[in-house]
């Protein structure tokens, strides 16, 4: 019984170790669970040197990451180039391209 409980104690212990694995979060992460994290830390903290990365993720295949990615955007520069995250591939292009050539001149 005494081998029993001690199993069970290290597989609830490393459960537990698993639940919060992440390690430092960057706005560079593919995973929307580190991701998402990191854009808003990024916002939080005027962090303009994640604007590329932002601009990159107005691409996301993530509903989410792009909605966090324009918020954020927006937050740090004023401005949405006419950006909706909800908006199909085709109808997001052109302020795609607004906010690439806007990169561009920074």
């Amino acid at each position: 019984m005494g081998n029993r409980n001690g199993i069970l104690a290290a597989c609830v212990g490393l459960a537990l170790a698993g639940c919060n694995g992440h390690g430092p979060r960057s706005v560079k992460d593919e995973d929307p669970a580190d991701k998402i994290p990191a854009i808003k830390e990024a916002t939080r903290t005027h962090n303009k040197a994640a604007i590329p990365q932002l601009v990159a993720d107005l691409d996301s295949d993530d509903p989410a990451v792009r909605m966090y990615a324009i918020d954020a955007l927006q937050m740090l520069t004023g401005e949405t180039f006419g950006y909706r995250y909800y908006d199909n591939d085709e109808a997001r292009k052109p302020s795609v391209a607004k906010w690439k050539q806007w990169l561009a001149h920074q």
